[in-house]
């Protein structure tokens, strides 16, 4: 996919919406070579999906011998809402916590008393952490109504042809 391709898709209204979510599904190859899918908290910074995790977490040895991910940032309604993105993940190490992680956790309710909480305990239990970078390199929106799974457009295509013969 062109660089050109990708950014039409990233720039739609409901693209922007669903990279103002604050949470993604990130798909990558684990260490025995199984498929694995965790849920991480994220932010789009405009070219970048930034996750940010523990330094010991199970998946940096992963994503460290193989960097290839998807992720899937979708809605809960019907009919749902979903980007697909993919690309290489680039690990970062960094003391401290980024603002990135943060800022995930924007839009979820919390009164200004629970954020300083949760903030205090995220400062006292983290000395630093690894921010996952993702500058995507794919991109695709399916909101079932101008856009549809591959799969469902090519059998819309041949609903069509057999109604036309």
């Amino acid at each position: 996919m062109q660089p050109s391709e990708i950014a039409e898709v990233l720039n739609r209204p409901l693209s922007q919406e669903l990279l103002a979510r604050d949470l993604t599904r990130l798909a990558y190859v684990g260490q025995d070579d199984t498929p694995r899918v965790v849920p991480i908290g994220f932010t789009w910074n405009g070219r970048e999906v930034v996750m940010c995790t523990p330094k010991n977490a199970p998946k940096l040895p992963s994503l460290r011998r193989n960097p290839a991910v998807a992720l899937t940032i979708d809605t809960e309604v019907h009919p749902p809402k979903i980007l697909l993105l993919r690309g290489q993940a680039e690990l970062d190490v960094v003391e401290g916590i980024p603002d990135e992680f943060l800022q995930t956790n924007g839009t979820y309710e919390m009164t200004p008393e629970q954020r300083a909480e949760w903030e205090t305990e995220v400062r006292s239990l983290y000395d630093g952490m690894v921010r996952i970078v993702v500058s995507p390199t794919w991109a695709k929106l399916i909101d079932f109504e101008t856009t549809l799974p591959t799969a469902v457009e090519e059998l819309v295509r041949q609903r069509e042809e057999r109604g036309r013969a």
